[in-house]
């Protein structure tokens, strides 16, 4: 590292009168000043100022681009612009999805000395967040993320799509909860268990005597959801004839309860999700092609399971603290080898299930390999049966370690922790094999 310069003292007090946390790094990723809304949420702790950012925000010791993160300084030295990224951080809070969005600050001759980070901590609560599974740090989990965290400050309808059980109505409740319209309601819907008949009854609401049963005036969930989210769930089970009433609230602002000639505004944002492939919908002609385009304005994937395997474990350990009812239980090693090798077809769904079933089967300390669903051994819980145990470890002969890495069915990081080492000795040493 070359010597830390001294930033002007016009730009510390400057970011020092600025509401959002920022911070100063020069081009060694060192925090050269922290203003004051940074500061407060250090109290009591370690200083920041002379520390790396990585090493503050993620307790590496490499840079995020080295660590197999974004990191926005280098991306922002190859682009030449502003950088925005989200990242999971450690703050004295816990882990927190944080909004990081970086400029760079050139001398006279143009060339990069600083970088300012502003950072905006993201209003998802993480105990509830780990609670209903809104979990993970894999890249496809942090790309969907990112993805949230662009769209929620705008009015733009969002459409999320993927397999069952991969968490929608969390992530819709998320992208309310970064919008502007976080104080009003959040209202869902289930557009797969209503009849055709009551449908519009139950969205757009209905007038007294507007049908046979109808003996009082009923607001529906459009107007319970005014100023806030209407989140519509499963929207491909929209039947035909109410897809083009939900077409024109959505391009005009405006409906009608059953019954009544009387206009009405509407002043929601309209989140969908569907696990349906609506455009092979549209093709077939059962579903709206101008709807499907109004939903589509921006799409956003849910990754399945077996997409971000690496996060299978943390969101067991998360929920296993939830659905345990107090009981003290972990995961023994057999279990962890099932989980991490099982491709999950109900998703985070199925996952919590089958950690609820195992709590009722066990009565140790230890969930075991017997109180999870039998027939499916698992590839890791197989790799595990057939490799000797390792009591070596860091001795490991270079030999040794490249035939387990050919073979090991986990992640990296699961592979350290198998042999004994540092996720990064395993990344240099595994590089130097390489070339």
């Amino acid at each position: 590292m070359n010597s830390p310069r001294t930033p002007p003292g016009e730009l510390v007090s400057f970011l020092d009168g600025l509401s959002e946390p920022h911070i100063l790094c020069d081009r060694d990723y060192r925090i050269l000043a922290a203003n004051q809304a940074y500061r407060a949420k250090w109290v009591g702790h370690q200083e920041v100022v002379g520390r790396t950012c990585y090493e503050v925000s993620h307790h590496y010791d490499v840079p995020c681009d080295l660590a197999g993160e974004s990191c926005p300084l280098q991306r922002s030295l190859q682009s030449g612009q502003r950088e925005r990224v989200l990242h999971l951080h450690h703050t004295p809070l816990g882990e927190q999805f944080e909004n990081i969005e970086l400029s760079t600050i050139r001398d006279d001759s143009g060339e990069v000395v600083y970088f300012v980070e502003k950072i905006e901590p993201m209003p998802v609560e993480r105990s509830e967040a780990h609670a209903r599974g809104l979990v993970g740090r894999a890249p496809a989990f942090m790309a969907m993320m990112d993805m949230v965290a662009r769209v929620a400050p705008s009015d733009a309808a969002v459409l999320l799509q993927g397999e069952s059980g991969t968490g929608k109505e969390l992530v819709a409740n998320a992208i309310h909860q970064l919008s502007r319209r976080v104080d009003r309601p959040f209202v869902a819907v289930d557009c797969s268990g209503l009849a055709e008949t009551l449908f519009e009854s139950e969205l757009f609401g209905h007038e007294r005597g507007a049908f046979t049963g109808a003996v009082a005036r009923k607001v529906g969930l459009v107007e319970a959801a005014a100023g806030g989210t209407l989140f519509h769930d499963e929207v491909g089970d929209i039947p035909l004839s109410i897809q083009v009433k939900l077409l024109r609230l959505l391009e005009t602002g405006t409906f009608r309860r059953v019954g009544s000639p009387e206009l009405r505004q509407a002043d929601i944002r309209i989140v969908s999700a569907t696990h349906r492939p609506l455009a092979d919908m549209v093709a077939d002609s059962r579903f709206r092609q101008d709807l499907f385009y109004r939903l589509n304005i921006f799409p956003i994937h849910l990754p399945a399971l077996r997409e971000r395997r690496e996060d299978i474990l943390p969101l067991a350990e998360a929920m296993l603290s939830r659905v345990a009812h107090g009981r003290q239980l972990h995961l023994s090693e057999e279990a962890v080898a099932w989980l991490r090798a099982y491709d999950f077809p109900g998703n985070v769904r199925e996952l919590r299930n089958l950690l609820e079933r195992a709590c009722l089967l066990c009565d140790g300390n230890a969930i075991e390999g017997r109180h999870l669903p039998g027939g499916r051994p698992g590839q890791l819980g197989q790799w595990l049966r057939s490799t000797p145990k390792i009591g070596r470890k860091g001795r490991m002969t270079d030999a040794e370690l490249r035939e387990l890495a050919s073979t090991y069915p986990g992640s990296r990081k699961e592979l350290a922790r198998h042999v004994g080492l540092s996720e990064r000795t395993l990344y240099r040493r595994l590089q130097g094999l390489a070339e």
